[in-house]
């Protein structure tokens, strides 16, 4: 599977991430009750913050999955951890669907983290999710995600996991062998 990126459009994209991120698959995410301005201005938020990024993965030029990432030094994890130079932060969202493609969130997660490792000054990737989320902590470890501690933050228990630029590489040969490319 291959994918291109676009950055979210704050009030053109509301409505479909509206029917994502208020899915019960996406419940990690702890937009359930949100109405469509909440999600707009949230969006609207992260496109105004140069410390944060909202991206649309796009199959076939059609709108597939959300990608976030954001500078851990001044969101998110601030306090948490101590950033290196190169972190950035990562959230992901493959929406629910009625049809499941096998493999398809791996190929997500893996054209993602392919996307962030582009910018020659990112090192080392930094996800932080709930600490009960196993299917994600599954996947982000086929991607090279290594756990470091659970951490507490205001919304959640979290796993707090890295994944540096060579674990991610010495990973993705067996990512492609399995029909996943980036």
């Amino acid at each position: 599977m291959t994918f291109a990126f676009r950055p979210v459009d704050p009030l053109k994209d509301a409505e479909l991430l509206h029917s994502w991120l208020t899915h019960p698959k996406a419940a990690y995410w702890m937009m359930q009750d949100a109405k469509l301005v909440d999600i707009e201005r949230a969006y609207m938020e992260i496109t105004a913050d140069e410390h944060q990024h909202a991206l649309l993965g796009l199959q076939d030029g059609e709108p597939a999955f959300l990608m976030e990432y954001y500078d851990p030094r001044h969101r998110e994890l601030v306090g948490l951890y101590e950033p290196l130079p190169g972190d950035v932060g990562m959230h992901f969202l493959a929406p629910a669907t009625d049809r499941p493609v096998h493999g398809f969130t791996k190929s997500v997660i893996t054209a993602v983290m392919a996307r962030l490792f582009e910018d020659p000054a990112t090192e080392r990737v930094v996800v932080e999710p709930d600490m009960t989320n196993k299917a994600v902590h599954a996947l982000n470890e086929a991607v090279g995600f290594v756990p470091a501690r659970e951490i507490q933050k205001p919304e959640k228990k979290a796993l707090l996991s890295f994944c540096t630029r060579e674990q991610f590489f010495k990973k993705k040969p067996s990512l492609l062998a399995t029909g996943v490319s980036a």
